[in-house]
């Protein structure tokens, strides 16, 4: 995850602590957070992603769950998961962000909550904030969530037409605003593709008059129904990531504290960097830090990321379900997680190696393994250069930079 806001405006953040090592969680209101903030970005534990039911009232064109409005048989009961709750707040994990599907129709979300808050983890839901009452905002509030993040990606039909359903925009708008009211923290999400790049300014547009004070823009990867929603192109991922830096510096001179950020694409820190350096920005040897003390990619599928999905299958990250390391239905998460020892986990722990990031390079294939940056970038999302070539140590398809930023070495622009 890379927050622009911090990077190209030097503006500190909420989790800067477990992204770029500072703040060290130390006035962070969840107990787990400030009990694990890490020493370096690679000791720190996951942020686990718990997909808790496939079930959904929407056909999202890019869900990577496949999921439908209908039961799917084999999901966790209550007890398991009020026990793999347990597990994961004594193991003392980052976060805990519960998806879907959609997890509002979980018959068991008030349960999940209320345990998960009172074990001291730091709870976010991921929604497409259509089945948001009164209620549950007010009830997301009484019980701590830390944030409620709601998917948007467009405006009005745009965004009725990849939800797949007539209606779901005000549906997630009036989600929002219900959340608003009651003072419950929330923002947006969105995935950037070739279907509403083209909106981008208006979406830009909504969020500033909306007062909307957090928005992530994820980077397409494409899985599940995933498959069939274009890309971006280079040159137009480097204008979106204009257009999004243009208007994080315009907030930020006006005094407005939005986060804005971009996900699944490491490159992007890189992308700021070598603009920094090239504009003479006096933040660039502090964004060099930042991104030196993370590692990009390399630190963040099975290590900083992890995902449990619905049938209690565990995976290096919501997106790459093709590698399975363990089940919470017979076994603890933290004991899979620490040990990674099954025969399917080699990949995952070539993938943690705790060599220099120079050996680690060699493994790779295509522009990464020759990039001067890779250190800094890891290689971009690793899960996205699985389903590209078939393993996870080809090169990023979604890096956007040009041959000649790949091989320039940073320290010749300093």
């Amino acid at each position: 995850m890379i927050n622009i806001t911090r990077l190209w405006c030097g503006a500190e953040q909420p989790a800067d602590h477990i992204r770029y090592g500072l703040g060290h969680g130390s006035n962070a209101p969840h107990a787990s957070t400030a009990a694990c903030s890490p020493t370096s970005s690679r000791t720190r534990k996951p942020i686990v992603v718990w997909n808790i039911t496939r079930t959904c009232n929407l056909r999202c064109v890019h869900c990577y769950a496949d999921s439908h409005a209908q039961k799917y048989p084999g999901e966790l009961s209550l007890e398991q998961c009020l026990g793999v709750i347990d597990d994961l707040a004594d193991y003392r994990v980052n976060a805990l962000l519960l998806s879907g599907g959609e997890p509002l129709l979980h018959p068991h979300l008030p349960e999940l909550l209320q345990h998960a808050t009172a074990r001291g983890l730091k709870v976010t839901i991921s929604t497409n904030g259509t089945r948001i009452t009164p209620e549950y905002a007010a009830l997301f509030k009484q019980l701590g969530v830390a944030y409620v993040g709601i998917s948007l990606d467009g405006i009005g039909p745009v965004h009725d037409s990849f939800r797949g359903v007539p209606g779901a925009f005000d549906g997630a708008i009036r989600g929002f605003k219900r959340c608003e009211e009651c003072g419950q923290k929330t923002g947006l999400r969105l995935t950037l593709t070739r279907n509403n790049v083209q909106c981008m300014e208006q979406i830009l547009d909504f969020i500033e008059r909306e007062h909307i004070q957090r928005v992530c823009f994820y980077h397409l990867v494409p899985t599940g129904r995933g498959v069939d929603v274009a890309s971006l192109r280079p040159e137009e991922a480097r204008a979106a990531l204009d257009m999004l830096i243009a208007r994080a510096e315009a907030w930020h001179a006006s005094g407005h504290t939005r986060e804005l950020l971009t996900v699944t694409q490491p490159a992007d820190g890189i992308y700021i960097l070598l603009r920094q350096l090239r504009e003479g920005s006096p933040l660039a040897a502090q964004t060099l830090r930042l991104l030196s003390w993370n590692g990009g990619g390399a630190n963040s599928s099975g290590r900083g990321i992890a995902n449990i999905d619905t049938q209690g299958n565990i995976h290096p990250d919501q997106f790459w379900q093709s590698v399975t390391l363990g089940n919470v239905k017979t076994q603890k998460f933290s004991d899979v997680w620490e040990a990674a020892s099954e025969p399917s986990a080699a990949e995952l722990r070539k993938l943690r190696g705790d060599d220099s990031p120079l050996e680690r390079q060699k493994l790779l294939s295509g522009p990464c393994a020759t990039c001067r940056h890779f250190a800094l970038c890891g290689g971009g999302f690793r899960t996205r250069a699985a389903f590209a070539n078939g393993h996870w140590y080809g090169s990023d398809p979604g890096c956007y930079l040009t041959e000649q930023e790949r091989l320039t070495p940073i320290d010749s622009l300093l």
